[in-house]
């Protein structure tokens, strides 16, 4: 499973959103800016006790990080520090969501588990680029292996953890139970990426 290697199939559910933004002469960084703002309270939501509309802040928020990468294209505002934003933004959001959903509803460890796997995850394809280098990059994007290696990143864990909030009314145990399977599958993810770096770099060495 790896959502993010779909990401031209994706781009055709969210692209009429996208559409309405751009028309509508958005700026991108804006854009992001409202993502981290409805992450941000998605987190608070799901710390209070609300997973249900804590969910749908998240989704609304997930849809305006998609869109703010389409506005910049489609609009020929795609900057450098507004790529650099949009890292930090979805950091920020799934630091914040997931510190929030796990630390109300698992246990601590499963909590730190799930929040390193996840950042570390990510992390370590701005640190393979900038150390080793990648194939190709058009605006916007980076075009690499690397980008397809993983089997449970981002987009998995947020439907794992929407199906789980959806889910939470039913059983209030399936919240733990979500983290818990974000944070093993984060994990051996990470591990996966890993193996991937080791098999292809590790028998080159540095001049």
């Amino acid at each position: 499973m790896n959502i993010t290697s779909k990401r031209d199939t994706l781009k055709k559910l969210y692209s009429p959103f996208g559409w309405v933004l751009a028309k509508a002469n958005v700026s991108p960084n804006f854009i992001t800016l409202m993502a981290v703002i409805f992450g941000t309270l998605s987190a608070v939501l799901y710390f209070a006790g609300h997973p249900v509309i804590g969910a749908f802040l998240l989704f609304v928020s997930g849809v305006l990080d998609l869109c703010d990468g389409y506005v910049a294209v489609n609009n020929r505002k795609a900057t450098k520090f507004g790529a650099v934003f949009d890292w930090i933004a979805d950091k920020w959001v799934d630091g914040f969501v997931l510190g929030a959903v796990a630390l109300k509803y698992a246990s601590p460890w499963v909590a730190l588990l799930a929040v390193v796997s996840t950042m570390l995850h990510t992390f370590i394809k701005p640190v393979a680029y900038a150390e080793i280098g990648y194939q190709q990059r058009e605006i916007g994007k980076i075009k690499d292996p690397l980008e397809n290696t993983g089997f449970f990143g981002r987009p998995e864990t947020f439907i794992v953890l929407f199906t789980a909030s959806i889910l939470y009314p039913i059983n209030h145990k399936v919240l733990a139970y979500g983290i818990e399977f974000i944070a093993v599958m984060s994990f051996l993810s990470l591990l996966h990426r890993l193996y991937y770096l080791y098999k292809r770099y590790g028998n080159e060495y540095e001049v």
